[in-house]
């Protein structure tokens, strides 16, 4: 559990800071992505939650 509350921070913190430096391309960035179809961001987001348990199962064995 200590884990999981350690890993919602270090997203919060990496996501804040992103939006403290880069303000204005986060908001172009947020803009392009109501481009993008829902296929494309479901296939994006199976991506990314298979490498991050990838990553986990690696470190955790």
């Amino acid at each position: 559990m200590k884990e999981l509350i350690i890993a919602l921070g270090l997203f919060l913190f990496i996501e804040g800071i992103l939006y403290a430096i880069f303000p204005s391309k986060m908001k172009n960035m947020l803009k392009k992505l109501d481009m993008l179809k829902t296929s494309q961001m479901r296939i994006g987001g199976l991506i990314f939650a298979i490498i991050g348990f990838l990553i986990i199962w690696y470190v955790k064995r």
